[in-house]
């Protein structure tokens, strides 16, 4: 009876099948891969850039940190767009965006205009990104984990592909070209995916599941309830000091192992030889993007907080072997991939438990709106260079970067995982 009054008074649309659902995902996958370039790629034009303008790095690398600020933190108002207007026109836009941002780069003779540049290709990216998160977490109530880490996989490992066609262009074609064709072709091919892309409508997907491992609202929290709610400042935090941890390593992986003179050592492993730095670069960057779905898969069966456990106690564990034992070549390519095998997970638990805890409605605004803390998070980076520069070596940096992990891995199973069991309890009653 109450089935059929639902039916009359807020009529419901036919469940759609599972490959129509994976088919949505597999568009958001492929956009998120065409956006991954214009955030790791970056480091293949800075060397040019420099022997072309003679500008010093320092100054070169600001263009790639207010594009990781414009990327983070514009993420909830384009957020808000999607789940006002729906996917499409965002991601349509997001696209034409990247495609003016490298352009702009191509034609750049100062600084400013690489900045410009890099702001504007990085509204656009992250107005690809949050649209495709939010996306996966609507399609899939019921594997909510492993949706969002597939998608954020595609912009994790989505440039593994790419490394050795923009180095071959830069050497044969010069950068500024490279800037042009690269960021044309895959801002032409974002918006081609735009078209594709659909938000569910009410009854196409699941109901949410009842798992005891999993604690799901079915509650839908507006975006600016959600900024009143102190459990989801404690989840900025944590995200903040685990992605600090994490940037911290990431962002300084070439000078550790330089000043461990570790860099250039010639390092053989499963039937491969690279230079040290080179072999973790590439380690790290398939790991970094496998971790996403492996870890939000483990998170749909045992629960959210029970993996953040396991994860960041993890991390904190590979960055502290990685100082003591990161002086031999070997260990630093194996510990190194390890580190980033357990950071690259943030990405796919932080968005699933925010929807877990404040519904699937505003899901693209309130995931956007957490991870504006990447960005916070990126610009606590420099302090890492700022202990090492003081004390002049990297023990301080290690420590508290080891030392975060372990405390985030800790709230999330003294803190968060009872906390949010009464969140959630309240606001189904």
């Amino acid at each position: 009876m109450t089935d059929m009054v639902q039916a009359t008074t807020a009529p419901t649309a036919a469940r759609v099948s599972d490959t129509y659902r994976w088919a949505q995902l597999a568009v958001g996958v492929a956009a998120m891969v065409m956006i991954a370039n214009y955030q790791y790629g970056w480091t293949f034009f800075v060397p040019d850039i420099q022997k072309t303008f003679g500008w010093d790095r320092a100054s070169i690398q600001w263009a790639f940190t207010l594009f990781v600020l414009f990327e983070t933190w514009l993420v909830p108002v384009e957020g808000w767009f999607v789940d006002k207007y729906g996917p499409r026109i965002v991601v349509l836009v997001g696209g034409v965006l990247c495609a003016i941002g490298w352009a702009i780069n191509a034609q750049a003779t100062t600084l400013n205009g690489y900045y410009l540049g890099m702001i504007i290709a990085g509204i656009g990216a992250g107005g690809v990104y949050g649209t495709c998160v939010g996306n996966a977490l609507k399609w899939f109530p019921d594997k909510r984990g492993l949706a969002a880490g597939i998608t954020a996989a595609g912009f994790g490992a989505g440039s593994a592909l790419t490394v050795a066609p923009i180095q071959a262009m830069i050497k044969d074609s010069g950068f500024q070209t490279t800037f042009l064709y690269f960021g044309l072709g895959q801002g032409i091919i974002i918006c081609i995916l735009a078209f594709f892309l659909l938000a569910p409508k009410p009854g196409q997907v699941p109901s949410v599941v009842a798992n005891a491992a999993l604690a799901q609202t079915r509650r839908n929290y507006q975006p600016t309830e959600v900024l009143r709610q102190p459990i989801f400042w404690l989840m900025y935090f944590m995200f903040v000091i685990v992605g600090a941890g994490g940037l911290m390593v990431t962002a300084n992986l070439k000078p550790i192992a330089v000043d461990w003179k570790v860099d250039a050592v010639p390092v053989t492993l499963i039937g491969m030889t690279m230079t040290a730095v080179t072999f973790a670069a590439t380690i790290d960057r398939v790991l970094n993007g496998l971790t996403r779905p492996f870890f939000g898969w483990i998170s749909d069966m045992i629960g959210r907080e029970n993996t953040m456990f396991i994860a960041f106690g993890m991390e904190g564990f590979g960055i502290w072997m990685l100082y003591l034992w990161g002086h031999d070549p070997i260990w630093f390519v194996i510990l190194s991939g390890f580190v980033f095998f357990a950071w690259g997970e943030i990405y796919s638990l932080f968005p699933s438990t925010c929807t877990d805890t404040f519904g699937a409605k505003f899901a693209t605004t309130n995931a956007g709106l957490l991870y504006t803390a990447k960005g916070t998070a990126a610009l606590l980076v420099p302090l890492a260079n700022y202990v090492q520069q003081t004390s002049g070596h990297w023990d301080n940096v290690f420590i508290l970067a080891a030392g975060a992990n372990i405390l985030a891995s800790l709230l999330a199973l003294v803190v968060l995982k009872p906390w949010r069991k009464v969140v959630v309890a309240q606001s189904t009653t």
